[in-house]
């Protein structure tokens, strides 16, 4: 959750931390909620730097990456398999340990981002998600473009070639978060 990677990753916050040590966070979960993390900073700072007029809780998209898988802990089919039955147990899991209902809403929502009441937040927590492994998902990234296009003036064309350029070149990096998640056992 902390410490040196290979690639450079940031740490985990220290609250998340402590939470997955308590829950007996597997190995390969704690190491993949890390890899999302570490992009999704460089999502919200490039959000921020790009377009300053954009409202978004830059903590709360942080917390939710870095917890949005966290009921894997309870589901640990879903670790190596599909299944969505982690996304209500996170929400839970977090509620029943302190975390706001704001902040725990990410483990449910992470993968409803088709849903027209998501907003922004909720939207970058889940493009982190996709974008670390390198997979592009074009009606997602047309939802955040219209947000950004909304909240900066310009034209959609111009939020979606910079987000295409930005995304692009997180992407590849892929391989060695995906690298870095797999040197971790399934189970600890």
């Amino acid at each position: 959750m902390s410490g040196t990677a290979d690639p450079p990753l940031l740490p985990l916050p220290d609250r998340v931390a402590e939470l997955l040590s308590e829950l007996g966070c597997p190995p390969r979960l704690a190491a993949h909620l890390r890899a999302v993390h570490d992009v999704a900073h460089q999502l919200v700072d490039w959000v921020q730097q790009r377009d300053p007029a954009v409202v978004f809780d830059r903590e709360s998209v942080l917390f939710g990456v870095a917890t949005h898988d966290v009921g894997k802990t309870v589901h640990l089919a879903e670790l190596s398999g599909p299944g969505s039955a982690h996304e209500e147990a996170g929400r839970a899991l977090l509620l029943s340990h302190g975390v706001s209902p704001q902040l725990a809403r990410f483990a449910a929502t992470h993968a409803s981002w088709g849903d027209a009441r998501i907003g922004l937040d909720d939207l970058l927590v889940t493009l982190a998600d996709k974008i670390w492994k390198n997979k592009r998902v074009p009606d997602l990234e047309d939802l955040v473009v219209a947000r950004l296009a909304d909240a900066s003036g310009r034209a959609p064309w111009e939020e979606f070639l910079a987000l295409d350029e930005f995304l692009t070149h997180v992407g590849d990096g892929a391989d060695q978060r995906l690298a870095f998640q797999a040197s971790f056992p399934i189970h600890g």
